[in-house]
């Protein structure tokens, strides 16, 4: 059975995890996670002993390799010397996305798994839902001929803007990602996946628009708790995080990210101390609430994502136009139409209906780890679909686009 340290016991760290353990594919041995609660939650989980519990990860990598392979699932800025690290050690890697947030760290990563030939699989976990798996067998069959434009849409969900983007970890630029970085590199990567080649040209527009103090309504208090017209707020925290309350999804997350005290009195005291309780217009939040990527192939077709904060948190929705067909996909059904014969076909993938983090990106997750253990297992690459080379690829059309959104201009992107 294949073995797995985990860095960042995290929600992210802890999904994979537990993955692992219900599958019965793989066991994790070792744990490195500065949180003791969340350290020591995670080694009773997996019954790791005293010897394989590190506060620090420079502790776990200081040691011989304690296992096949570790699963990298720390803040974005503190990939690049784990992974690295691991690399030398022999380690296979499951790095979480973003790969980093700076192309030279990124960079650093994917050269030093092909350096110390290890497996390093990037969780763009998009890639591997059923629904992707479906939609991305028609296009290759020829089913709507040549594909001449993608329309893809992200919904963040109001509330979940509101949980990581205002209140949370990746709300601040400079302490995360850029938005697009941060939330979005499963979607450019995705679209890259679907149309089967890289962009040569992209521009991109988006700004901070709604979650600043210009629009504060009047008499908004800087926390709901104290908030006059707080059941007025669609961004209300008491009734985010309040609702989450006996639903084990929501527990999961985004509740386990704000406390770890599951009552009404442990949510309450969360939001009046810490960062999730703040009103969304008078945050430290600096990153983008939408924002519109264009992307120009060398055939001369074309794409666009749209990522906003202004929508039901659900599937992607995207349209795929091709010159014998289209398709339309909320994530779960596809609608078929054959221009040839004028009829459509709808065909269920049997995704789930819940697009979030809580339930597994709609099979994502669990068929990511399923393929990067499999991979580990029989030394076969190719059971990974987002490897450290092509990832980095994906990624430098992030960093594309945000440059040119911060100059105003069409970027012509240029690989090594």
């Amino acid at each position: 059975m294949v073995t797995l340290a985990v860095i960042g016991a995290g929600l992210r760290g802890l999904g994979y995890a537990r993955h692992a353990l219900e599958s019965g594919r793989a066991r994790v041995v070792a744990v490195a996670e500065p949180d003791p609660r969340r350290r020591q939650s995670l080694a009773a989980e997996h019954g790791i002993p005293a010897g394989g519990v590190f506060a620090d990860w420079r502790d776990l990598l200081a040691r011989d390799r304690l296992a096949d392979a570790v699963i990298v699932a720390t803040q974005d800025r503190m990939h690049v010397e784990p992974a690295v690290r691991a690399a030398e050690l022999g380690y296979h890697i499951l790095l979480e996305k973003p790969m980093a947030p700076t192309e030279a760290d990124a960079a650093a990563i994917a050269e030093a798994a092909r350096r110390h030939g290890v497996l390093l699989a990037v969780c763009h976990v998009l890639r591997y839902t059923p629904y992707t798996r479906t939609l991305k067998a028609l296009i290759d069959e020829g089913r709507i001929g040549q594909v001449m434009n993608v329309q893809h849409l992200e919904q963040v969900g109001w509330w979940h803007q509101a949980h990581s983007f205002v209140r949370g970890n990746w709300r601040d630029e400079a302490e995360s990602a850029p938005m697009l970085l941060a939330k979005a590199c499963h979607d450019l990567d995705w679209i890259i996946h679907v149309k089967g080649a890289l962009p040569e040209r992209i521009s991109s527009f988006g700004n901070l628009v709604h979650f600043r103090p210009e629009q504060r309504p009047a008499g908004a208090a800087d926390r709901c708790l104290d908030c006059p017209i707080e059941s007025a707020c669609p961004y209300s925290a008491k009734r985010i995080y309040l609702g989450c309350l006996g639903d084990p999804h929501k527990e999961f997350w985004p509740l386990s990210a704000v406390t770890h005290d599951h009552t009404e009195a442990g949510v309450l005291a969360a939001l009046r101390e810490g960062p999730y309780g703040r009103c969304v217009y008078a945050g430290d939040n600096d990153v983008v609430d939408t924002q519109v990527v264009t992307m120009e192939f060398a055939d001369g077709t074309s794409a666009t994502c749209t990522v906003t904060a202004f929508a039901a948190l659900e599937h992607r929705k995207t349209r795929v136009f091709g010159t014998h067909g289209s398709i339309e996909g909320d994530g779960v059904t596809l609608r078929l139409h054959d221009f040839l014969t004028d009829k459509v076909s709808v065909i269920d993938t049997s995704a789930g209906a819940d697009a979030s983090a809580a339930t597994g990106h709609g099979g994502g997750d669990a068929a990511l780890l399923d393929a990067f253990v499999a991979a580990v297992a029989h030394g076969d690459p190719s059971l990974v679909l987002t490897g450290g080379q092509e990832s980095l690829a994906t990624h430098r059309v992030v960093w594309a686009a945000e440059r040119a959104r911060h100059t105003g201009t069409v970027v012509s992107l240029t690989l090594p």
